[in-house]
Formats: structure tokens, sequence, C-alpha cells
């Protein structure tokens, strides 16, 4: 398992052409882009968690029928200071670095005094994000970096706080049909006051006289925020839901204490250990109207859980309706570090809870009428509940659809509104992937690829041109096997019948990846030729 999780990953800075067998589809013109950790050990000093190791960007370029990979370690500021010193020398979330022993105490207490409110990594692991033309590798932290898509260049370090009071933001935004991005962050302690803040980032800005174009991010706005229920310690999320009018926020009881993360230093932790899940607490659900920019008065809340990934919301005869992944408890995290990746991994990893596909229902309207108790869910699509109680409180509770999946994707065409098929890994109790899903909301039933030794990555939906059906498209998945004598692979799935169409595989070292984006040719076309292209069409309106 050190190997797949904790062995440095090799660069490679020069395209390699792939050894295609079978048929790529000839539509299929563009470039998968992708994010994950690649480099755990620096000099004899070791990140302690898998989500602590430096971004590596990795890309397969499509055209033709051929394809090409590349690879290329973020340079962060976080990766330049490490590497010069041949050491871990920035803290991330599960390991705390710690200056030269030899500094005296004047750096000493200085370095204390900076990580008390942290400036925290700009490391940036998880996903690529789109905004206006420019392309972003995004962590959970208030920092995130331009990239040549194309080379994988680093380029201009961006913090969110010059635009937005956030000191953290999620790596999973939204965007809607014309490419406004819309995110969130939690402000910590500011002016007196922890919220969770919602902005938007517009698809493109009037050039100002005499200075060219502008970047997008300089007109960010903050448009509602949510006060968090407790001002020392909020709560953890990942991700979040949009449809058409409305955002859905949960407040779970996964919680940073901040107390202990302002002494995690001085203390010797990491920040990581300043997060617990609280099982004695709810679950709050916050629903934020967009054109009101408030929160909907309502208080529904539900069991608590672990959220990570929201896999899709929409409005339907007067309620929301959104579907999670959710756990019982934070085990999920628990198992990823370094020191539990061993070779008993596999066979000895259990999760405590197994990640479940979970939809809710919220009503829109109250009814004044209902008595106490009764369920406010009228729909026929789904057997989830909401609970009339006391005190204009709503006690929701879901209908579980599936066992055993984890990093979703959907067709993108299809956010905010009504839609039929989820696409994940399929991970039942162990972390580790083993097979590809595409499950039928409708039917309840699905469909399945796998492969002796492999482990996909999230499975990355691209319809094919003039799509009428919701699955007229591919699947795209990057497998890395535990076979040493079996190279990695570009899976290319045909997404109705999930059957496999091409694999294109390389001669190198493959990373296990967390999250990305597949960029089509036109995209290059138009950030050349036309100053302005949104994501796919059908996204939610603003």
């Amino acid at each position: 398992m050190d190997v797949l999780f904790g062995r440095n990953k090799k660069e490679q800075l020069e395209p390699v052409k792939a050894k295609v067998r079978g048929q790529i589809p000839p539509w299929l013109q563009g470039t998968l882009l992708r994010n994950g950790p690649g480099m755990h050990t620096i000099g004899e000093s070791r990140y302690n968690h898998w989500f602590d190791g430096l971004a590596l960007l990795h890309s397969f370029a499509i055209r033709d029928g051929e394809v090409s990979y590349r690879s290329k370690y973020l340079r962060s500021d976080t990766y330049n200071a490490n590497i010069e010193a041949n050491r871990i020398v920035v803290s991330e979330f599960g390991t705390m670095a710690y200056p030269d022993p030899c500094k005296n105490i004047f750096s000493k207490a200085f370095s204390y005094l900076s990580h008390t409110i942290p400036d925290f990594t700009d490391n940036c692991l998880i996903n690529i994000m789109k905004c206006g033309e420019d392309f972003y590798a995004t962590s959970e932290t208030n920092y995130i970096r331009k990239i040549n898509p194309e080379t994988l260049e680093t380029l201009e370090k961006v913090d969110y706080r010059k635009y937005v009071a956030v000191n953290m933001a999620t790596a999973h935004p939204h965007y809607d049909a014309a490419g406004n991005v819309f995110n969130m962050g939690t402000s910590i302690v500011d002016k007196g006051k922890t919220k969770y803040v919602m902005f938007r980032i517009p698809a493109e800005v009037p050039e100002a006289k005499g200075k060219g174009t502008r970047s997008p991010l300089t007109q960010a706005e903050a448009f509602c925020s949510v006060p968090s229920r407790s001002l020392l310690s909020p709560s953890y999320y990942h991700s979040f839901g949009i449809t058409e009018n409305y955002l859905v926020f949960l407040e779970q009881p996964f919680k940073l204490d901040i107390l202990k993360m302002a002494t995690a230093y001085i203390r010797g932790v990491s920040w990581a250990s300043c997060m617990a899940f609280h099982p004695e607490d709810k679950t709050y659900i916050h629903v934020i109207d967009q054109r009101t920019r408030k929160p909907m008065p309502v208080r529904f809340y539900t069991d608590p859980l672990v959220v990570f990934h929201h896999v899709n919301a929409y409005e339907e005869d007067g309620c929301i309706v959104f579907d999670v992944i959710a756990y019982d408890d934070s085990s999920l995290y628990q198992l990823f570090y370094l020191a539990n990746l061993n070779q008993a991994f596999e066979q000895n990893a259990r999760l405590t809870s197994a990640p479940t596909l979970r939809r809710f229902a919220l009503p829109l309207r109250g009814d004044q009428n209902a008595e106490v108790g009764s369920n406010l869910i009228k729909l026929t699509s789904t057997t989830a509940r909401a609970l009339k109680e006391k005190d204009d409180q709503v006690y929701c509770q879901p209908e579980f659809l599936y066992e055993g999946l984890e990093l979703p994707r959907i067709n993108y065409s299809y956010n905010g509104k009504p839609y039929r098929y989820v696409f994940a890994a399929e991970v039942q109790w162990s972390p580790i992937p083993t097979k590809i899903l595409k499950y039928d909301i409708l039917t309840k039933s699905s469909l399945k690829w796998e492969e002796e030794g492999c482990w996909p990555a999230e499975p990355l939906f691209v319809p094919a041109p003039g799509a009428q059906d919701e699955d007229d498209g591919v699947i795209l998945s990057a497998i890395v096997s535990t076979d040493a004598q079996k190279p990695p692979f570009l899976l290319i799935l045909d997404a109705k019948s999930f059957t496999e169409l091409a694999r294109a595989s390389v001669d190198v070292e493959m990373h296990l990846d967390l999250h990305g984006v597949f960029i089509p040719d036109k995209d290059w076309v138009a950030q050349k030729q036309v100053p302005s292209q949104g994501p796919q069409e059908g996204a939610p309106r603003a």
C-alpha cells in the first residue's frame, strides 16, 4: 500500500504518448486535468496524513484518437519552501511543521504567534476550478493557485481574503449556465462573529480603461452569510448543494475547535487533531434563497452525520430535494493517516460507517394547519420525510438509496435540476475504490465496471455532442494498479451501457488523485479567440 499511497511519485514533465487499446469516440477531443497528493516525504521528514501530500497535477490530452500524458508538481510557495529546506517547513492540516531548533527564542515566539491565527498552506491539492477563462488548483484554505491547464505550469497565487472575508473555502464550487462561480467559506471570529459566507464570482468583468482585462475574482461578491451556531466551533464542510433558486448547506456536528487550533502549534499537535465529531448534536440544514439573499426562517435539522460530497439538488412541487453521500461518523478521515496505510490496509481498514447515498426533501412552504408530527412532504418520487415540530422546527428523515459509494459525479447539465444517474466509485466498508458504479435513481438499479487489482479514480462524465439522453456520453477514470507489472491507464466507458470503449496505458508512476475537470478543445479555442465562455449549458441560473 505504501507504493500507492506513501511513495513519492516522479513528475512526467514532457508529454508521453499512451498505448491505446480500443476505439476512442472521434468527438472526444480535450484534456482530462486532475489533482491530488503526490509527495509525502521530503528529506528525512514525512507527512502524517495522505491528504497533506504536495499537490501533483496530471493530465490526459485526447486528440484524434490518441492520448498523451504529463504530470507536474504544483510549484506552490509551500512546495518551494519545503524543497529548498529539504524538509517539511510549512504546516498542513494533519502535519504541524516547526522552525529550525537552532533559532533563538524570539524567532520561536514569533512562529507561535503566526500560528495562533494560521496563515494556511497554498498546497492546493484537491480540485480544479474554472473562473472566467482561467483555471485554478484549489484546496480548502483561503489560497488558490492559477495554473496553465496545457503545460501544468504554476502561475499566480490568489488569496480569497483580498476579495471575500473567508479563512477557508470549499474546493467544490458550482457554476451557472453563464459560467458564474458560486462558492462558500468560513469567516472565523471576524468582528466578533464566526459565520459561513456564500459568495459569487462573475464569469467575466468589463475591461478597466487603460488596464485591459481584469480577473473575475476582483469582482467576487459575498451575497449571504449564516452565523455559526458556535462562535468557537464552526462546522467542517467539503461541499454544498445548489438549485435554480436556492443554496443548501449542512452545518454538521463535525467541528473545528478554534481555541484548540489557536494553541495547536505550541502544544505540538496538528490542526486536524482540533476537529471532532459530536454524535450528541444535530445536523442543521440551511436553505438560502438566492433571490432574497437570505436564509429561510424554518429550522430544518436531521440526525448527526458527516457529508463530504453533495451529489445534486433540485426543486420539485414546492420542495427542495437534495442528495448527499453521508456517513454516521468521521472515521473516513482517520483511516488515511499514513501510519495506517500499510500492507494490511486493504484487508484491515474498516469504516465504522459505510458511505450511503441519502435523499432529503424539504418543504419550501410551511403548512400552518399541519399537526405536530405530521409529514410535510407529499412527493411521490421519494420516501424522504419532513416532520413538523414545535417552534418552526422540521425534523428531516432521508430516503436511503444506495450503500457503499463515494466520489460522486453527474451529468453537470442536470446540476440543480431533476436527474436520474449518479456515477461514483464503489467503496463498501473500505475506503478503497474497487469498482466504478452507475446508479439509476429511478429504477434503483446499477451497472458496474471492475478489474482485478485496479483502483479507479473519481469517474467523470463527458456528454456527447448534441446529447438528448442524460447518460449519452462517456465516463473517464484514471486507473492505478496494485500489480507492478500492469501500467496505469485512462479508462473510457460508454456511459449508457458501461462497457469499455478504450483504455490508454502509460508507462509512468501515476498517483491516486482526488478530483478534476474535463476541458473540451473548444475551450482552448475560446481562450485564444473569444473573451467569455461558460461551463457546459444547462447548469442552474443565478
